[in-house]
């Protein structure tokens, strides 16, 4: 039962939080955080150029608010650098995701240099970033080099029900779209503010409400990490039966 407990969790990860986003419900959610002693994940763009995302409401103050969430303990990610995708891949991504993509397919120099620029913006405004997550899910070798290249060593994506490293990089599993609870395994799930309706937020709040004490916070996931022969069988064989489900599933 102890090792059930322990490797049970889901973190909560924002996607796509920068200075133009719905701040109606970033700002109900953080309540709802507050009120439930949730710690997020926020992945902020750090120089947002997506004209999709900018047709948003302006917040000037938006620095000032990603520092109050890090005085809060949120964890603040690295969520690519201006979100503009010009690069395709058809599944030939490393998580076999496929798509639009920031990342993947640019040479080991233009990531780094897309990385740095993102840090210098961070560290400008006093924000410290340990992880990263890439628009699209999408990554390749370079990605991983680029990200170690600046001091990069955590990810919040990919397949698995556990923690894992590959390469020198930590990663967590990223495995759902929307609100779900496994009943074992440490994952995170993907929250897309700017795509959501009052509906959309009423239904994550019941699922905070239901199920607050069981949302972990980043540090707890990562410490889950084991690379004991176990968890290295959970994660071959969750990886595979999803990348499979995903290949046909967009076939």
């Amino acid at each position: 039962m102890k090792f059930f407990k322990k490797n049970t969790g889901l973190l909560i990860r924002l996607d796509d939080v920068a200075e133009n986003m719905n701040w109606n419900l970033m700002d109900k959610c953080e309540k709802l955080f507050f009120d439930y002693n949730i710690k997020p994940v926020v992945g902020v763009i750090p120089n947002n150029k997506d004209v999709d995302l900018l047709s948003f409401p302006y917040r000037k103050d938006f620095w000032d608010k990603v520092r109050s969430w890090q005085s809060k303990n949120w964890l603040i990610a690295i969520h690519g650098y201006n979100h503009l995708y010009d690069k395709v891949t058809d599944k030939k991504d490393f998580f076999k995701h496929g798509g639009n993509s920031e990342f993947f397919g640019h040479s080991l120099e233009s990531q780094i240099s897309k990385l740095k620029k993102s840090i210098e913006i961070f560290n400008k405004n006093k924000i410290k970033v340990r992880c990263f997550f890439a628009p699209n899910h999408t990554y390749d070798k370079n990605t991983f080099q680029a990200l170690k290249s600046v001091g990069i060593s955590e990810v919040i994506d990919g397949y698995g029900l556990v923690p894992y490293e590959y390469a020198n990089i930590k990663f967590i599993p990223q495995l759902f779209y929307k609100p779900i609870f496994l009943p074992f395994g440490i994952q995170s799930t993907q929250i897309h503010l700017n795509r959501w309706n009052m509906e959309d937020f009423k239904s994550f709040e019941n699922f905070i409400i239901k199920n607050y004490k069981k949302i972990i916070d980043y540090d707890y996931a990562l410490s889950t990490l084991n690379s004991s022969n176990t968890y290295k069988v959970l994660n071959y064989l969750t990886k595979n039966l999803l990348i499979i489900k995903r290949i046909y599933s967009k076939s």
